[in-house]
């Protein structure tokens, strides 16, 4: 069990600073993309065996199945291809799974890259290159961003960093805390899994039932852990952390996820922001309640400071993580 724990340590350790120093290198496969591809296959293969075509009405349940199965086949074999990946690795050099389990780690955390993203947006913004924004924040956000102004597209970056806070660094996190890089690795399984079929259309509105939940099951301790740490953060970096409590005691379920506006409030608190409100996909304009109070017009510079709170957050979060799983290798 020391020895486990100590792993874990070390793995968490490496592949933060790997992330710290490169974030996600450039021309390399990501993980992810195989993780993407294997949902690819999984659902081609389960809609051709229950015949439930893509845009087609079919009976729900049919369909819900198909994605059941699909969630369950991507789990196993990213778990699958893991275990024999890290037991080849160590027919080659004893120390060998441990630098894998290392680059998949510094692989599976965003915070360097979800922030230099966001700074993608904040220079055009700053430069009043309005139209090279809009494009920027168009790679990191789900909604239609084409009638966007400077405004709006400052305010979707700044809720992309508040939420991935949660998704691309605590919950990955967790997951490697509590369970090694596999908890990690099938964490961002889950993950991949509700970003592509997650959606309320009509391809997905069953068939990406089973993914959603289990996204919301396995980020329900983690985006309320990051909401906290957030709040620690607001008051360490100077911002308003009476504000970030009251905001997200008031609207930390202002959203159709159960997680989702757990950090969004908080951050909406903590920089005197409203956040959210009606947003468009895919051609159509879906309502959704406000977080935060108006206190202030939302700018470019907010985007620095969500990616502030962002950083703090990570880092007080991973010292108190480490610091646990030390006492717990000096007690077994």
């Amino acid at each position: 069990m020391k020895a486990l724990l100590l792993t874990r340590i070390l793995t968490a350790a490496a592949g933060a600073v790997l992330d710290l120093l490169f974030g996600d290198p450039q021309g390399l496969m990501h993980p992810v993309q195989g993780i993407g591809a294997l949902i690819d296959l999984f659902e081609r293969l389960y809609r051709a065996l229950f015949r439930v075509k893509a845009g087609q009405k079919h009976a729900p349940g049919r369909e819900r199945a198909a994605g059941l199965l699909t969630v369950l086949s991507v789990l196993a074999a990213v778990y699958g291809i893991l275990r024999v990946l890290l037991f080849g690795a160590g027919k080659l050099h004893r120390y060998l799974p441990l630098l894998v389990e290392v680059v998949l780690a510094w692989q599976m955390l965003a915070m360097t890259s979800l922030i230099r993203a966001a700074d993608q947006v904040r220079l055009p913004l700053i430069a009043g290159d309005v139209e090279r924004a809009r494009h920027a924040v168009s790679m990191i956000v789900g909604r239609d961003t084409e009638k966007l102004d400077a405004g709006g597209i400052a305010k979707a970056a700044v809720e992309t960093v508040a939420e991935n806070t949660s998704d691309g660094v605590i919950a990955p996190l967790f997951w490697l805390f509590l369970f090694g890089v596999p908890g990690m690795v099938l964490y961002k399984a889950v993950n991949t899994m509700d970003s592509m079929l997650g959606y309320r259309n009509d391809r997905y509105r069953f068939f990406g039932t089973a993914a959603a939940r289990l996204d919301d099951l396995a980020n329900y301790l983690p985006a309320r852990l990051a909401a906290l740490f957030m709040i620690l953060a607001a008051y360490l970096l100077g911002y308003d952390g009476p504000g970030a409590v009251r905001i997200f005691l008031r609207d930390r379920y202002a959203h159709k996820s159960p997680n989702a506006a757990q950090t969004e409030s908080v951050c909406a608190g903590a920089l005197g922001l409203q956040l959210a409100g009606d947003a468009w996909y895919f051609g159509e304009r879906h309502k959704k309640p406000f977080i935060g109070d108006p206190v202030r017009h939302i700018g470019a510079e907010d985007i620095r400071s969500a990616c502030r709170l962002c950083a703090g957050t990570s880092a007080l979060f991973f010292a108190c993580g480490e610091l646990l799983l030390f006492l717990c290798s000096l007690l077994f």
